[in-house]
């Protein structure tokens, strides 16, 4: 994605994904997910390490579904999210080909 100078497009998402990692929540959300050992989380796993309700909870993982850093999948009535494949992998290449 970074090869060169990035489009309009590119940099309109690069910019969102940026911006829902500047909040120390959803990063802390996105580590839990990725540590996990299939990097995959319920939401009911993910209120007690922030310590944070589940609806406050659900708003943070929206808010990086939406920027295409995690997916969602209903199950039952329970939400389960992982790490988009690549989508890390975006954000790390951007971050060492600026430098």
């Amino acid at each position: 994605m970074t090869g060169g100078i990035l489009d309009d497009s590119q940099a309109e998402t690069l910019a969102r994904m940026f911006k829902a990692l500047g909040d120390p929540t959803r990063v802390k959300l996105l580590s839990i997910i990725a540590a996990a050992d299939d990097q995959e989380a319920c939401v009911c796993d993910l209120t007690e390490p922030v310590g944070l309700s589940q609806p406050t909870v659900s708003h943070h993982m929206k808010l990086l579904v939406e920027t295409g850093l995690v997916a969602r999948e209903q199950r039952g009535r329970w939400a389960y999210f992982s790490i988009v494949p690549g989508a890390l992998d975006a954000l790390a290449s951007t971050l060492a080909s600026s430098s």
